[in-house]
């Protein structure tokens, strides 16, 4: 069996990616190359003390990769074009950069002549499925390592073991939750979380914060399903995202509070904000109400549950997915428009939409005397249609077993 002898690990600057640099050299006698993907996590660790705390556990190289860009124009457009929410609800902000992540991965592993990747992903989550099957779908050749699946060290233990290695973490003993962050959104887990019967306390979020006490509006532009301007000021898909969750945000609107199912079959309370997502989902929702043709809407909402879980699943490198979004994309070519969101404490609104290929047409829709719908069409329409309804409850309803005087004995 080929033993792997250097390694690109998946480098969050946590505690776990952090402690694995260390232990993947001590356990399996490795060269670990960190390579961390800026997804728009925020400024909690700058590039340079990625890279620092990356070495000081022993990495050969650490490696900082922007991927803000491509993950927004590659990753998350395909999601909001799909309206992606997993069971309905959840916008799959860590689902959705696990690939863009493994993109990188395997595309370091053949920059440094790697023969693994890793991961800091647990046993029972979701991410382990993701990272593992993106990669052996764009790279079957690489071997996949898993140390925190592999060592059995509880949070704890972890931190013991940095101290006791010197490895410099920015984790405590009192700091409980475990958060993933990105441009799409932030998930919290761990902790109080863990009772599904306990609220979350206020401490936990930090896109979600209420400071805005006044109502106000702000107009999304959509080109071909994607938003592009906000109260006309164009700017990309990256920059967009934050700038309209940190307005809808202010106003404390954006929580979800949820029991998951999982890919690996436990019950999981997860607790996400996603302000931007979600108020970006919802505009493109009602602009496609405008713009698209009946059957192709009901087509798309019936996929639209499929895609999610696909992505859920770790299957973004999958032909199924890549056929949906065939469809998807297709479905978008006249979702153009505007639409005005209206913000309050604890609302988010769609209040106003407009497009230049609208398919609402004020003459056959109003009741008023601009009507131009030929009512005398309708008669002969509804009878058609209820036709075979109508044959049915003629010929058997009134015939068939379980009909008045057809019970044994009757009469």
């Amino acid at each position: 069996m080929h033993v792997a002898e250097r390694v690109v690990l998946a480098y969050s600057g946590g505690l776990d990616t952090s402690v694995a640099v260390r232990w993947l050299i001590d356990n399996k006698g490795v060269e670990v190359i960190a390579l961390a993907a800026d997804v728009g996590q925020g400024a909690s660790d700058s590039p340079g003390t990625l890279e620092e705390r990356a070495l000081a556990a022993g990495a050969i190289e650490a490696i900082v990769v922007d991927c803000k860009a491509e993950y927004a124009a590659d990753f998350v457009a395909p999601a909001l074009k799909a309206n992606a929410l997993y069971e309905g609800r959840y916008p799959l902000v860590s689902s959705l950069s696990r690939p863009v992540i493994v993109k990188h991965l395997v595309a370091a592993a053949r920059e440094f002549g790697a023969d693994a990747v890793a991961h800091g992903c647990t046993g029972k989550g979701n991410d382990q499925v993701r990272f593992e099957v993106s990669t052996r779908a764009l790279a079957p050749d690489l071997e996949v390592l898993a140390p925190v699946r592999e060592w059995g060290m509880t949070r704890e233990d972890s931190l013991d073991y940095a101290i006791r290695h010197g490895i410099p973490i920015r984790a405590s003993r009192t700091s409980l939750y475990s958060i993933d962050e990105n441009l799409w959104g932030r998930a919290i887990e761990c902790g109080i979380l863990e009772d599904p019967w306990e609220q979350p306390p206020e401490d936990v979020f930090a896109m979600t914060v209420p400071t805005a006490t006044e109502p106000t509006e702000m107009v999304v532009t959509f080109d071909r399903g994607l938003p592009v301007a906000v109260d006309g000021v164009s700017m990309p898909l990256h920059e967009l995202i934050p700038a309209v969750g940190a307005v809808v945000g202010s106003y404390g609107w954006g929580r979800i509070d949820m029991v998951e199912n999982r890919r690996v079959g436990i019950k999981s309370r997860e607790v996400y904000e996603a302000p931007g997502a979600l108020a970006l989902i919802q505009a493109h929702q009602d602009l496609e109400g405008l713009t698209l043709e009946r059957d192709l809407a009901h087509e798309k909402l019936r996929l639209e549950p499929r895609w999610a879980e696909l992505v859920y699943d770790g299957m973004w490198f999958s032909p199924l997915k890549q056929a949906i979004d065939a469809f998807v994309d297709e479905s978008q070519a006249y979702v153009s428009g505007e639409v005005r969101l209206r913000c309050a404490p604890g609302r988010c609104d769609v209040v106003g939409r407009r497009s230049p290929v609208s398919l609402y047409d004020h003459g056959l829709a109003t009741y008023d005397a601009s009507d131009t719908f030929n009512h005398d069409d309708a008669a002969g329409f509804v009878r058609l249609w209820g036709l075979g309804v109508q044959t049915w409850a003629s010929r058997q309803v009134r015939s068939g077993p379980g009909s008045p005087g057809d019970s044994p004995g009757g009469g």
